[in-house]
């Protein structure tokens, strides 16, 4: 049997494929489709400390190559999100990391401290939130806003803590440097790519955000990218995402220097996707004689 494991700051995958935030909720809706306990990992949808309602409809719209969504973070809040959701994922043997948002740093601390005394496994903070103090700018588009709450989430934080990149950045490269500095245990990219369609029959925007966060294959190119140069300026583990399909997307993720992978916006079209990566992955290092996935982790310079 081909090994299959990695670990990613001290927590060891079964398997390097999860699901990405957001398109999987707490895979209570795709718990008939999918076995959970085949999965590395279950990233939930981005839980905040109270209850969000998200953005007015519509806010998603089909794309070329992918989706353009504005659901705004809609979520039940971190209580509900412990009562339900976690109770629901403790069933599986699966490792859980909770997508973690908020509008201010106090916000976060107050998800990262009651999620400190569950099991979860890992958190993802959501740094592409608007930060409301900062004039709405996301706190992952400044290098020195995100500095500044990774290492105030770091003081507070029980569980390793994963830094999700934006990729509406200049250079991507010095974000992740300063969520390394600041103490960052991982990082996850990429997040969406910022977008916008309109609808010339009605004369306005296809989202009434106006815009939204484009995902699906034809992002996949920017980032495999991203995830290469974020791994040659890092020494941090990274979980890579954006576009994957099938488990020859995430070995390209892979080996341009992810330790894990996470599949989004295929679950919406093919709810299979997760568990087919996982097979494809396996039946790959089978062709080719790999004995541990490890071996090819970073293996294109």
């Amino acid at each position: 049997m081909k090994n299959t494991k990695v670990t990613i700051a001290g927590v060891e995958f079964k398997n390097p494929v999860m699901t990405a935030s957001g398109t999987f909720g707490s895979g209570m809706e795709y718990g008939e489709f999918v076995d959970l306990n085949k999965l590395g990992a279950v990233v939930t949808k981005g839980v905040a400390s109270v209850p969000w309602p998200g953005n007015p409809t519509p806010r998603v719209t089909e794309v070329y190559g992918g989706m353009l969504n504005a659901i705004g973070l809609q979520n039940p809040g971190i209580d509900v999100f412990i009562e339900r959701d976690l109770k629901f994922l403790q069933q599986f043997d699966t490792r859980v990391i909770v997508n973690v948002c908020g509008k201010t740093t106090e916000d976060y601390i107050d998800v990262v401290e009651k999620l400190g005394d569950t099991n979860v496994d890992m958190l993802e903070i959501n740094v592409s939130c608007p930060n409301v103090k900062e004039g709405a700018i996301a706190f992952g588009q400044k290098a020195d806003a995100l500095y500044n709450i990774t290492s105030e989430i770091k003081k507070h934080a029980k569980q390793p803590i994963i830094m999700k990149l934006s990729p509406n950045v200049t250079d991507i490269t010095e974000m992740a440097r300063a969520a390394e500095s600041a103490g960052a245990d991982a990082l996850s990219l990429i997040n969406t790519l910022t977008g916008m369609k309109i609808d010339i029959y009605r004369r306005n925007f296809a989202l009434a955000n106006k815009t939204g966060g484009m995902s699906g294959p034809a992002i996949k190119p920017v980032a495999v990218r991203m995830v290469y140069q974020v791994a040659n300026a890092v020494k941090i583990p990274i979980i890579g995402m954006g576009g994957i399909a099938n488990a020859e997307d995430a070995l390209e993720f892979m080996m341009a220097g992810a330790t894990g992978v996470a599949v989004g916006a295929m679950n919406f079209i093919n709810p299979y996707a997760t568990v087919e990566t996982v097979e494809g992955i396996e039946k790959f290092m089978e062709q080719h004689k790999i004995e541990n996935i490890t071996d090819i982790i970073g293996c294109v310079k």
